[in-house]
């Protein structure tokens, strides 16, 4: 009993530390999401309120979504290992794909992401600028989800977007 407890105690330690932004920025390729991060208003803003990577990238609530994700993820890290991505320039040369893997994984999840922290039933539109108001609104009534607008919001979009 006790080494399934220890088991199951170490395995919950090491996911926590791999949700941790000291632990997603320790790859030179992720150094330069992180330079971009720090300039976007996820980072700093009014409300002081701070999204840090897993925030975005990996699932809260489903277990199993939880662990794909992070499976999936591997490949990045992958990537660092091998030398694929591990200059600003092979990073630079893979980021649409990159990109374009992550807005596809979000418009699969309803921006799940995003929606940890932004619904449509919780924006105040009325304190929104006219032009988000309406965008908000019709993207409410089309069924679109965050990413099909919000492209670029934290990291810098890909060359040729």
């Amino acid at each position: 009993m006790l080494a399934f407890v220890v088991l199951v105690g170490g395995f919950s330690t090491a996911l926590d530390a791999t949700n941790s932004l000291a632990f997603c920025t320790s790859c030179h390729s992720m150094s330069y999401n992180y330079e971009e991060y720090k300039k976007s208003v996820h980072y700093a803003n009014r409300s002081g309120v701070r999204a840090e990577c897993s925030d975005c990238h990996v699932p809260k609530k489903d277990w199993f979504a939880k662990m794909y994700r992070k499976i999936i993820a591997a490949k990045d890290v992958w990537g660092e290992m091998v030398g694929t991505i591990d200059t600003r320039e092979k990073f630079e040369a893979h980021r649409m794909e990159m990109a374009q893997r992550e807005w596809a994984r979000m418009k699969e999840t309803d921006s799940i992401g995003c929606r940890n922290c932004h619904s449509y039933t919780t924006m105040d539109l009325g304190e929104q600028d006219r032009i988000a108001q309406s965008k908000h609104a019709d993207a409410q009534k089309e069924g679109k989800t965050c990413i099909d607008c919000h492209k670029g919001i934290a990291h810098k979009l890909p060359r040729l977007h």
